[in-house]
C-alpha cells in the first residue's frame, strides 16, 4: 500500500521547524551599556530565568510534540479531509506556543503568573485534543491506517493520547492557585510520553517483524 501522507509530514515538519525557531526570540541580549562587568551580566542572566524556563519548557514541549506527530504518521498511511484539517487544527496550535511562551516569560514572576500560565497550559490542553481527534478520524477505518495494525496498537495509542488530557486539564486548574506545580505536571507528563511512546513503538514493530 502507497503512502499518501507524505506532503502531509512534510509540511507539517516544516512548520514544526519554524515554531521551535521562533522560541529563541524570547531570548534577549543585555543591552551594551548596562553590563560593566561580569556581575552585572550574571545578575542579568540571573533575572532573566522565567524567560530560559519558558524557552527550555516550550522546546522540549513542541520536540515531543514532534516526535508524536512523526510517530502518529508512521501508522497513517492515507489521507481524507477530516485528517486533513485535523492535523491543520494542531499545527495551528502549535504555530500558536510562541506567542503563550512570550507571556510566560514576561510575567511568570509577577502577579499575573496564574493567568498567563493557565494561558500556557490551557494551550496544551487544545493541543492534546488535537491530537486525539486526528488519531480518532484516523483509526475509525483501518483502510487509512498501515496495512497489518492490530486493534491493540491502535488502542494502545488511543489510550496514550486519551490519559494525557485529564492531566493537562489538573494542570490548567492547578495554574490558577499553584503556577509552579501546573508547570511541574505538564513537564512530567511530557517525561512519560516521551518514554510511553518509545515502548508503543517497539511493540508495533515486533508486530511489524511477526508480519515479515
Amino acid at each position: 500500500m502507497e503512502k499518501e501522507t507524505i506532503r502531509i509530514e512534510g509540511f507539517s515538519d516544516a512548520v514544526f521547524a519554524i515554531a521551535i525557531t521562533l522560541l529563541v526570540l524570547d531570548l534577549h541580549m543585555p543591552e551594551e551599556n548596562s553590563v560593566k562587568s561580569g556581575n552585572d551580566l550574571l545578575l542579568f542572566l540571573k533575572n532573566q530565568w522565567p524567560t530560559f524556563l519558558a524557552f527550555f519548557l516550550s522546546f522540549f514541549s513542541i520536540f515531543i510534540m514532534w516526535v508524536n506527530h512523526y510517530k502518529i504518521f508512521k501508522q497513517i498511511y492515507s489521507r481524507n479531509s477530516g485528517i486533513m484539517f485535523s492535523n491543520g487544527l494542531i499545527l495551528f496550535l502549535v504555530s500558536a506556543v510562541s506567542y503563550p511562551t512570550s507571556l510566560l516569560a514576561r510575567f511568570f514572576n509577577g502577579e499575573a503568573s496564574s493567568v498567563v500560565v493557565a494561558i500556557y497550559t490551557g494551550t496544551f490542553v487544545l493541543i492534546n485534543l488535537a491530537y486525539n481527534l486526528l488519531w480518532f478520524l484516523a483509526s475509525r477505518s483501518k483502510e487509512l491506517l498501515r496495512p497489518g495494525i492490530s486493534d491493540a496498537a491502535i488502542r494502545k495509542i488511543q489510550n496514550n493520547y486519551l490519559y494525557g488530557f485529564p492531566i493537562y486539564l489538573l494542570a490548567l486548574l492547578f495554574s490558577f492557585t499553584i503556577p509552579a506545580v501546573a508547570l511541574i505536571i505538564i513537564l512530567g507528563l511530557w517525561i512519560f510520553w516521551a518514554s510511553s511512546s518509545g515502548k508503543i513503538e517497539m511493540g508495533i514493530n515486533k508486530e511489524i517483524d511477526a508480519e515479515v
